[in-house]
């Protein structure tokens, strides 16, 4: 209990403003996940969840008590949907894998086609206006803003799981609404860190795009069946 009630109250004074260490510890460990998705490691899945678990209680802040005592529905609410695309992309990975003895990657990267586009932008206007209006019945602050970054972290995360390549524009996007709104919130290390993560993103999309048309050409035809690789 010890550490757990370290983990859970302890703060730092930043620039005058105190700010909880499990904000600080799950936004690295949401950055480390982000790297290891960028370097396509399975790793990755599993360490994500734990920044997740963390940040949850972090977005609560009314109802955990944290410093600045506002309560972020859609940042908290996608950590609990975060688990459960992570879950899936951690099997979804695994499975590639083991299908290539082990030695292969864990996904190829490729572009979502003209069908996941349809799927992702039909998502992606759908869920903000519906989840605008639910954040906004609950009062949860910026609900507009709120809502998009929670409906585009889902399909960011998906589209990782399924390894298309564009998934990397859209966490681009997130973050551009993403740090005006923590910002204001008072959630200074974790605005810090979305423009850490906006560097990575846009790094990582060269990565994988280069990733994408160099191992590409060389994939077997039966690798087109696999889980990871269905369009």
């Amino acid at each position: 209990m010890g550490l757990l009630g370290w983990l859970f109250d302890a703060q730092v004074t930043i620039a005058g403003h105190p700010i909880l260490w499990r904000e600080i510890i799950g936004n690295l460990f949401g950055l480390a996940s982000a790297i290891g998705g960028m370097r396509r490691q399975i790793w990755a899945w599993p360490v994500g969840i734990t920044a997740n678990v963390l940040l949850f209680t972090v977005f609560l802040g009314g109802v955990f008590s944290t410093p600045q005592a506002v309560d972020l529905y859609g940042q908290a609410g996608r950590q609990v949907f975060f688990i459960v695309v992570s879950v899936y992309g951690w099997v979804q990975w695994r499975r590639t894998r083991q299908a290539s003895g082990g030695e292969g990657p864990a996904v190829i990267p490729r572009w979502a086609g003209r069908t996941g586009w349809i799927q992702i932008g039909t998502v992606a206007v759908v869920g903000t206006v519906v989840f605008a209006y639910i954040f906004r019945a609950l009062d949860s602050y910026g609900p507009w803003a709120d809502a998009w970054i929670f409906t585009g972290s889902l399909l960011a995360t998906y589209g990782m799981a399924r390894g298309w390549t564009e998934f990397w524009l859209i966490w681009i996007a997130v973050d551009a609404v993403g740090v005006p709104l923590l910002l204001r919130a008072g959630y200074y290390p974790s605005a810090v860190l979305y423009l850490v993560y906006a560097v990575v993103v846009a790094y990582g999309f060269t990565v994988w795009l280069r990733a994408q048309r160099a191992e590409r050409p060389s994939i077997d035809p039966a690798a087109e069946s696999s889980p990871a690789a269905v369009g």
